[in-house]
């Protein structure tokens, strides 16, 4: 049939079933395209084209990887700025067969690239192929809501219930009606019925009480949208119900999605609603999500277009650093990669290489104490394994046995390894740490992560991911989206974290790793952050470089 909808499909297979379906359920489209092996035209180019067709309401596609990630999401941030796309990505599950060694790398599968490109440019995943229709045909078939307020109207009390919690969870709001309205409805309907919001019209309800409740609720100015609940019981009067809501539904600025629960009774109601385009959804969760879909779009069109931001940096220095790590032929920054940072305006602590014990005091003598002392190898990656460490060397007496004990240690845990010396660093104080880091993606280019440090990563893998370049929201989104961001804001009188000092530390590694493509996986564990005003610190930092081109 003709729609509204234009649908591409990297599956032949997959297509020519909807279509069937598509015709069974009375869903019409404006374009139909089968990708295939996408030979010669790729989603990019559909998308590019689709965006300026008059014919198509909506982009819903079915893929299973995009050719470009980056081509891809520039094309994805043109269209969604005038209209939905839709992407059901299948082949999600597999993590990317490379070698990784960091936090980043492990934790950044191509699930993690793929959530975090989407929402970047604002394309709606939907977790299904049914769903994936289920919000294609309110976009299609419905205006956008103004708002995320919506009214429910029901002759039942559980649907209503239900509508009512799900759209709790999809963070929508219970329109609160004017005193106009309530009195108005009060009037007119039975003293046992709800004139808030769930409007509960009671069972006995016929198509008379329903025109009472839906024409207050769409005149009153705090109501963005409805959702109208049926559920066939003795006296109503689905098909009369249905051609009331048609009527309204061409005359509204308002969505209007219905749930006609049931089944056999309802064929000719959900006909009349077919035909008067508007959705109707088995049970209510289906309408609430499909609502949260189009508040969601609404709110990403009005987002202002943002630049990535870039910081003045000593690129010299940062070039100086990459090269002295080619030239000894290696793929791993050391104490280099501290180097790198801090030509990228992070904050780093004072500190150096020891050769000898002797060497050692002096240069914690001339840092301060308390100091930190790590093994310099890079064959130890993980020093606190082998002995590597000690914390809080007090004096230069300390310092001297400290150095003979690590190098000792690390040479019997690993004898193979080349010990360059031991790093002594200015002991920082305490703050909240933070774990930040990058990892290449072979589809979207750098990925960035942001997570609280310690345990909180390795255990509860609280951490989340956008693609590189980001902008100043793609920054403060990621640290408020992470399930303990509480902690940073300041809990049981503690002080909020240095917000600003995350954020404008994610932003110059963004630049950082756009700048340096050949950066494979670099983490910055921990970024100690104090106070909000205070700053933070870069603690310590691994950068692995992509192998040399022959």
């Amino acid at each position: 049939a003709q729609g509204r909808i234009a649908f591409a499909s990297q599956s032949g297979a997959l297509l020519s079933a909807i279509l069937d379906w598509a015709v069974f359920q009375g869903i019409g489209f404006s374009k139909v395209v089968s990708l295939g092996n996408k030979a010669d035209v790729s989603e990019i180019d559909l998308i590019k084209s689709w965006r300026t067709d008059p014919t198509s309401k909506v982009v819903a596609a079915y893929l299973e990887g995009v050719t470009n990630g980056q081509e891809f999401m520039r094309a994805a941030k043109e269209i969604t700025k005038v209209k939905p796309l839709l992407v059901f990505k299948s082949g999600t599950t597999a993590a990317g067969s490379r070698a990784v060694s960091s936090h980043t790398g492990t934790l950044a599968g191509s699930e993690a690239s793929y959530v975090a490109a989407f929402r970047q440019c604002g394309v709606i995943r939907p977790s299904s192929v049914s769903e994936l229709f289920d919000l294609a045909i309110a976009f299609a078939q419905q205006p956008l809501p103004a708002g995320r307020r919506i009214a429910i109207v029901t002759n039942a009390g559980g649907p209503g219930i239900i509508a009512t919690d799900a759209a709790e969870k999809n963070q929508l709001r219970l329109a609160a009606f004017t005193p106009e309205t309530i009195a108005n409805m009060r009037a007119k309907l039975p003293a046992t019925a709800s004139v808030y919001n769930p409007v509960d019209i009671i069972g006995d309800a016929r198509t008379d009480r329903y025109a009472v409740a839906i024409d207050a609720v769409l005149k009153d100015p705090g109501v963005d949208g409805l959702i109208v609940l049926l559920t066939p019981q003795a006296v109503t009067e689905p098909k009369e119900t249905a051609q009331l809501i048609a009527s309204y539904s061409g005359k509204t600025r308002k969505p209007i999605l219905t749930s006609f629960i049931g089944g056999a009774a309802l064929q000719d109601a959900l006909k009349v609603l077919r035909e008067a385009g508007v959705p109707n959804y088995d049970f209510p969760e289906g309408a609430i999500a499909a609502f949260k879909a189009m508040v969601d779009h609404k709110e990403w069109r009005e987002k202002p277009i943002e630049q990535p931001a870039r910081f003045i940096v000593n690129s010299d220095l940062a070039l100086e650093s990459i090269a002295d790590t080619r030239k000894l032929g290696r793929t791993t920054l050391g104490l280099e990669a501290m180097d790198l940072l801090e030509a990228y305006g992070f904050t780093v602590p004072q500190s150096g290489i020891a050769r000898t014990p002797d060497d050692a005091a002096r240069l914690a003598t001339d840092i301060g104490f308390p100091v930190v002392m790590k093994i310099v190898s890079p064959e130890i990656l993980h020093k606190s394994d082998v002995g590597g460490v000690r914390v809080g060397v007090r004096n230069a007496e300390e310092v001297r046995e400290a150095f003979v004990s690590i190098v000792a240690s690390s040479q019997r845990y690993v004898p193979q390894a080349h010990i360059e010396g031991v790093f002594i660093q200015e002991m920082v104080k305490p703050g909240r740490e933070v774990i930040l880091g990058a990892s290449y993606d072979g589809q979207f280019g750098h990925l960035l992560m942001f997570g609280l440090g310690g345990i909180y990563v390795e255990v509860m893998r609280d951490v989340v991911f956008r693609v590189a370049p980001l902008t100043m929201s793609d920054a403060r989104e990621m640290v408020n989206e992470i399930r303990s961001a509480a902690l940073l804001r300041g809990v049981r009188g503690q002080p909020p974290a240095d917000i600003d000092a995350i954020v404008h530390a994610l932003l110059r590694l963004s630049q950082l790793v756009t700048d340096f493509p050949e950066i494979t996986e670099l983490d910055v564990n921990p970024l100690v952050v104090y106070p909000n005003g205070e700053g933070a610190v870069a603690v310590d930092s691994r950068i692995a470089l992509s192998a040399p081109r022959s």
